[in-house]
């Protein structure tokens, strides 16, 4: 802009208009947000390699097992643990080696039979019949030829074996086996929309066979610097100019958010190229102005955005500091923010209105804010009237956390940086004194913890209920131990909530009686539980359950796969079998113990077992036929002291939501 020339100018110059309306935040920020749709904007497909640090736009549902099979977890013997019984260094097992070698990726065609065993390489697919793989060191082989590494000799696979095995430890079933769906089961929710793709979920995906990857499309947001004064990093400084140190920051702010900043530099003071310049950016998502917010002399952002419409300026004054020149418009659906010039009210006053709209359109949850309990050591003054954000660095004391204010003002770029967080002062307030406690709102939001933690027994149900939370802005973490496993956590208060379906064999109750003092029993949904088979398996077709297990007690080449020690649905299995167990009977495979109702399908589905127990929705989902045994009830234990919980009264809450209802019951489960 250039100087005054006469008195007439002078006087315009001076006349400085005021603010439209200084209005609170909370008026500010809903009259912002009504016109806006706090939606992602859409969805596209990319490849796997450029998925990183995208935002998830669906629910990921392994269509596969991981592992897909039964897998050695070392180099060895496959064999049957049963012929290993008693094996010591003076006494060891003897055993026949089979005619072939399962290095990774070969499928055997020989079964392990009683008293032979098979070589078998680590990542090595485990053959039927075997139950257990003995690693090389604990073995011994003797023939009639020297073979020095038979793991290495691939002759095996094209002539009879005429070699021996020396087994010197027992051997106990499932040792040294991952089996099928231990990590990941088909159906599983394995990532949640609204997630950010790092390493870890790329990881993730691969494992699961995908080569491409549903993510929102990045918000495209237009940075525009104002200002005579204002140059680019790297010119010359000249007297009076000021580096652009605001559209840096703010373009990496937008891309924290998930979004893509594009900086279209720095505009003069000069209403034709700043119109010009708006227009321009009109094309892209937001648009963002720093500086010439105020009504001072040259300050003519506020005038290009005020001509826009429908509906045009919000907001122009908000009662805040810092950031109180904060003008907000809306214009078709698309934000134009005039952020205030100096840097630390630019980023906060991003951060307060624009990033909440910018997270909405990448797809991101809501943002929550971690808060730490602080002490001032130093009385602090306020201006009655604005709500003060003060930043504060957190240092440890003796009695714990001192919040110190940061001082350095609204201009200053390091402020921001510096700072661990904030404290909120409210509009109210004149004055803090030393030595109160403070809620301090820390800057380092992505190291905030989960807000609710979940551990027990896996189901697709939970799945549902804690995508759904996700959708809410309640982010969680889940650990499937089995529901022994998440009762015992809860008891001790390490989680919020336990999924648990455990039958107590002597009332016939599910859950509540396992319950202590200090434990609240949350009513979920029941699951039918039955004897899954391959369809059209004559031993298994149209009979009854019990006739079925008195069936498979009596043919040794029926083989089951039971379930893990603790979990509700072995203790249903053992109660089946309890009258032949008196006798001291066992179905063939009764060692074997799968870790969840998955991994029982796919080993029935793949057929290295013949049957087993699992819930219908998972009979289902691998094609399985079905024999119902029980309605068993999949509840949630909940520790007394989290009961009221503000996440945990979501969790609470969605069991009651009759949409929510409706969709488990399309899952198959009974409310």
């Amino acid at each position: 802009m250039t100087q005054p020339t006469d008195e007439s100018e002078l006087l315009q110059a001076a006349a400085q208009d005021q603010f439209l309306e200084v209005i609170d935040r909370d008026t500010a920020m809903q009259r912002f947000l009504a016109p806006l749709r706090m939606q992602p904007l859409a969805h596209e497909i990319v490849p796997l390699a450029d998925a990183l640090g995208r935002i998830l736009a669906d629910d990921i549902r392994a269509d596969v097992d991981v592992p897909a099979f039964d897998r050695s977890n070392v180099d060895g013997f496959a064999v049957r643990a049963a012929d290993t019984i008693g094996s010591a260094d003076e006494t060891p097992s003897r055993l026949r080696l089979n005619g072939e070698v399962l290095s990774p990726g070969i499928v055997a065609q020989q079964i392990v039979e009683s008293g032979t065993a098979t070589i078998i390489a680590t990542g090595g697919m485990v053959p039927r019949g075997a139950d257990a793989v003995v690693m090389v060191e604990q073995t011994e082989v003797a023939s009639r030829e020297s073979r020095a590494n038979p793991l290495a000799d691939s002759t095996l696979n094209s002539q009879p074996s005429t070699l021996n095995l020396s087994v010197r430890r027992p051997m106990t079933a499932g040792q040294n086996i991952t089996f099928a769906g231990t990590d990941i089961a088909r159906g599983e929710t394995v990532l949640r929309a609204g997630v950010r793709l790092t390493s870890r979920e790329i990881g993730v995906l691969a494992a699961i066979g995908r080569a491409t990857v549903d993510v929102f499309r990045k918000p495209r947001v237009a940075i525009l610097s104002t200002g005579d004064e204002i140059i680019a990093p790297g010119s010359a400084p000249q007297p009076g100019s000021v580096f652009d140190s605001n559209a840096p920051t703010l373009a990496a702010a937008v891309a924290e958010l998930g979004g893509e900043p594009i900086s279209l530099g720095i505009v003069p003071d000069d209403l034709s190229q700043l119109d010009a310049a708006l227009q321009s950016a009109l094309q892209h998502d937001a648009v963002l102005l720093s500086g010439g917010t105020s009504k001072g002399a040259g300050d003519l952002s506020y005038r290009v955005v005020r001509e826009l419409r429908d509906p045009g300026i919000v907001a122009h004054g908000v009662a805040l500091k810092p950031g109180k020149p904060i003008c907000l418009a809306v214009t078709n659906g698309k934000p134009v923010v005039i952020l205030p010039g100096f840097p630390t009210s630019a980023l906060f006053t991003f951060h307060e209105f624009v990033a909440p709209v910018l997270r909405a359109f990448a797809g991101l949850p809501p943002e929550q804010r971690e808060t730490v309990r602080a002490t001032l050591p130093l009385r602090v003054n306020s201006e009655r009237g604005r709500t003060e954000f003060l930043l504060v660095s957190l240092v440890h004391s003796e009695a714990g956390l001192a919040a110190y204010p940061m001082g350095k003002g609204s201009g200053s770029v390091t402020t921001f940086s510096q700072a661990d967080g904030f404290i909120t002062i409210g509009q109210h307030t004149e004055q803090i004194e030393a030595g109160r406690e403070v809620d301090v709102a820390l800057l380092g939001h992505e190291l905030a913890p989960a807000d609710l933690v979940v551990i027990g027994s896996h189901c697709v149900g939970l799945d549902l209920l804690l995508s759904e939370l996700q959708h809410r802005g309640v982010r969680s973490k889940s650990l499937y131990v089995g529901s022994t496993g998440g009762l015992t956590a809860a008891k001790r208060g390490e989680c919020d909530i336990a999924g648990m379906h455990l039958l107590d064999a002597e009332t016939g109750e599910y859950n509540r009686p396992f319950l202590s003092d200090n434990l609240r029993l949350l009513t979920g949904y029941r699951r039918q539980q039955g004897i899954v088979f391959r369809s059209g398996d004559a031993r298994f077709t149209d009979r009854s359950a019990a006739t079925v297990i008195a069936a498979a007690l009596s043919d040794p080449h029926c083989t089951m796969v039971n379930r893990n020690t603790g979990s509700g649905t072995r203790i249903l299995i053992d109660q089946q079998l309890a009258e032949f167990q008196k006798s001291g009977r066992q179905p063939p495979g009764y060692a074997v113990q799968a870790k969840s109702h998955n991994a029982v399908a796919v080993a029935v589905a793949q057929g290295r077992a013949d049957w087993g127990v699992a819930i219908d929705t998972v009979a289902k989902m691998y094609g399985l036929a079905f024999i119902p045994l029980q309605a068993e009830h999949y509840d949630f234990a909940i520790p007394v002291a989290r009961w009221d919980r503000p996440a945990v009264k979501q969790f609470r809450d969605l069991l009651v939501d009759t949409k929510i209802r409706d969709r488990l019951r399309k899952l198959g489960f009974e409310l």
